[in-house]
């Protein structure tokens, strides 16, 4: 029997783009997808975009739209509200068809708790950065890209949920918890599924971008983590990396 999917969306006033994400969903050959999705009281049009989708997906869809603390508590809303086997933030858009298929695929073909794979950041029809994940060590600097990391639903019932007092950082806090243990197993799925939207909380400008610096030196030190400023440094050098890779990158840009 195959594994149900909750794939949660946030939204906030983004009518256009949350239409693209939907019809990527849409797209998807898994079969047992469950779309929940989390707004914060829109007046752009968003909610009859999502009436509307709700209505007519090939999916089952819950949805609701009523004021919220922010995305993370947005995400953690739609979390509670999910009641598939494995669960995944997804607020972007699919590169490939059967996106969701590698993923179960590689949760099930051993012993993982959830999977992870890579994606680039895109703007138009530009590149703007390409995170190759490989596997790797959080002393490193190392963390899986959020927006293609998919859960058991076991996994947030033992590590709980994404913690509200963080501007930028709290899925960055939430994987540090998760993950600096090493009991929680990823699977690594070796192909650019997911195409995020250029200017996300974490990467709005460099303002944002000190925040979420300071928010993740936190992060590890609340969680224990040693070398905590080291580990930031090896962050920000990945994250360098990852511009200069983007003019190499040679893959998919737009959907199948």
């Amino acid at each position: 029997m195959a594994k149900k999917v909750s794939l949660i969306l946030t939204s906030y006033n983004c009518r256009d783009n949350i239409v693209r994400t939907l019809q990527s969903i849409e797209k998807q050959d898994y079969s047992d997808i469950e779309v929940v999705i989390v707004d914060g009281g829109s007046v752009d049009g968003t909610v009859d975009i999502i009436k509307e989708y709700a209505n007519t997906t090939k999916y089952s869809c819950r949805w609701i739209s009523e004021k919220d603390r922010g995305l993370y508590d947005a995400i953690n809303k739609g979390i509670r509200i999910a009641s598939g086997d494995i669960l995944a933030v997804f607020n972007d858009l699919f590169l490939v068809l059967n996106a969701v298929s590698l993923i179960v695929s590689a949760i099930e073909g051993g012993d993982y708790d959830g999977a992870h794979a890579d994606l680039i950041y895109a703007e138009d029809d530009k590149v703007k950065r390409y995170w190759k994940m490989g596997k790797g060590n959080l002393k490193n600097g190392w963390l899986p890209g959020h927006p293609t990391m998919y859960l058991k639903k076991e996994v947030y019932k033992k590590y709980g949920l994404y913690n509200i007092k963080y501007k930028c950082s709290a899925d960055y806090e939430f994987m540090v918890r998760m993950l600096k243990d090493g009991s929680v197993k990823l699977a690594y799925v070796p192909q650019t599924i997911v195409r995020m939207f250029y200017g996300g909380t974490s990467t709005a400008g460099i303002g944002n971008y000190w925040v979420s610096v300071r928010e993740s030196h936190h992060a590890l030190v609340v969680n224990g983590v040693k070398w905590a400023w080291w580990i930031i440094f090896m962050r920000t050098i990945r994250v360098i990396v990852q511009f200069f890779t983007a003019k190499k990158y040679a893959g998919k840009i737009n959907e199948e």
